[in-house]
């Protein structure tokens, strides 16, 4: 093969996680059940969202959207795991390597925007609640949904391509379960620096900046209702508000620690540890959040199931 363009070998080894060989069969039970409970808490949460009329609105519209990506931010990664967990096969093509490290990247910032997204969206109802209607359109839920997906797939293309020109040589081992885009850079045997200046200032634009619009919405939020005198009024306001507070706090708590803290502990079991929680941990959590500390989603359920009891 050409060195310049194409890389020299045409598989990598995911190394996987640190198990001992007695325990797979537990591990895999464990992560099996993760995953289905992932993905049947996430389509629960965008069909009731789609079913029921009570839920047609911009906070619901958001929360199916975030549900969507977490359902496939974790098959992004989960199914090639236990696949490689069942056959003791850890191949991966070069091809199929890059594709799962475009999806994990596209599905990441899409968890980050929908919660900036959706923290506007509890900013505006708090802070703004008589213009809350003019001011969180239907359109304007549409056009942030798209631009959401537009930065993530402009931002994992941008990365992808960058991964495309690197070449890798002898080394093909990857001490994680997916395609992680810094251990990749670290087997290639080409210069790599464009790529770790992008992902360093791609990186801050979609992690951080995010992160601190959020922090930025959530102290206009208490600001406002400092304001207020009624206990009732913070109650429901702090409700409201908490399961995104929680989903935010278990999201960015992983990354801030995977990409802060291993940095000065460089340990591949801890790295490889964080990275499951917010590639799997996460996602299976938020519809959990979301159901248990939301009364609208508790009866939306009770609601459908009740039309389906009478249809059948």
């Amino acid at each position: 093969m050409i060195m310049n363009n194409q890389t020299v070998i045409s598989h990598f080894l995911l190394l996987g996680l640190p198990i001992p060989p007695e325990h797979q069969h537990l591990f895999y039970a464990l992560f099996l059940v993760m995953y289905l409970t992932t993905v049947l808490g996430n389509l629960i949460i965008i069909i009731l969202t789609l079913l029921d009329s009570h839920l047609h609105i911009p906070m619901y519209f958001f929360l199916s959207n975030l549900s969507f990506s977490d359902l496939c931010f974790s098959s992004v990664t989960m199914p090639k795991l236990l696949q490689n967990m069942l056959s003791h096969n850890q191949s991966i093509t070069y091809t199929c390597c890059l594709i799962q490290m475009n999806f994990i990247i596209i599905f990441g910032n899409m968890e980050s925007f929908f919660l900036v997204v959706m923290a506007y969206d509890r900013y505006v109802a708090i802070c703004f609640p008589l213009h809350y209607t003019s001011k969180i359109s239907p359109k304007l839920c549409v056009c942030l949904v798209v631009l959401c997906w537009m930065l993530a797939i402009f931002h994992a293309m941008l990365h992808t391509l960058l991964m495309a020109r690197l070449s890798f040589c002898e080394d093909n081992m990857i001490p994680h379960f997916f395609c992680d885009i810094s251990a990749l850079l670290k087997l290639a045997c080409s210069d790599t620096h464009i790529n770790e200046l992008m992902t360093f200032i791609m990186g801050g634009l979609v992690i951080v900046t995010p992160f601190l619009l959020i922090i930025v919405s959530y102290v206009q939020i208490v600001c406002s209702i400092l304001k207020v005198s009624s206990t009732q009024v913070i109650h429901k306001v702090f409700s409201t508000c908490g399961s995104h507070l929680s989903v935010v706090s278990l999201f960015y708590g992983t990354i801030i620690g995977l990409y802060l803290c291993s940095k000065a502990n460089n340990s591949t079991a801890k790295e490889t540890a964080m990275a499951m929680m917010y590639t799997v941990v996460t996602p299976m959590m938020n519809p959990f959040i979301y159901s248990l500390r939301n009364r609208d989603i508790k009866e939306a359920l009770i609601r459908v199931l009740y039309k389906k009891k009478i249809s059948l």
